[in-house]
């Protein structure tokens, strides 16, 4: 998927604005402004779409499991990866919305997207394992929606 949509997807589920987005982003330690952030969360068709890098989007997600979980001091700082995947963003939403294993399965069973316990595990899992599994954009597609329905209905 593209980080646009993700960072769409994300802002949706929080129910924020691009200032909330840019106050994200501080904590992941990238300045941007509430101008710039509008011009990544606009469609691929639309005029004066920009792509949201990669290296902004893994920042975002960062600043996102500080705002929700704290930042430890004692720990090392997270780093902000160059090229992000679909599992590098599955692994960091899990973290920032304390999911475990058998939440990320409800939430995609509720969708009613079939997914085993393993295949979640799998994804979960280093590239270089020799069980690691790719996690692929429909399956992201249905996670970031069923999160959103999960964390609206919460509220």
């Amino acid at each position: 998927m593209l980080s646009n949509d993700i960072l769409r997807s994300v802002r949706y589920i929080l129910k924020a604005n691009n200032t909330d987005l840019a106050r994200i982003l501080v904590l992941g330690n990238v300045d941007a402004t509430p101008e710039q952030i509008a011009i990544w969360l606009r469609k691929e068709e639309e005029e004066g779409f920009q792509r949201c890098p990669d290296i902004v989007l893994s920042s975002f997600l960062n600043g996102l499991i500080y705002e929700k979980r704290g930042k430890d001091e004692a720990a090392p700082a997270l780093t902000a990866e160059r090229r992000i995947n679909n599992n590098i963003v599955l692994k960091k939403l899990r973290i920032a919305f304390s999911l475990k294993t058998d939440d990320i399965l409800a939430i995609l069973t509720g969708q009613l997207f079939r997914v085993s316990m393993p295949e979640i595990t799998a994804m979960m899992r280093a590239p270089d394992h020799k069980n690691f599994r790719e996690c692929g954009d429909q399956f992201m597609r249905y996670f970031l929606r069923g999160l959103a329905a999960r964390e609206h209905a919460a509220k």
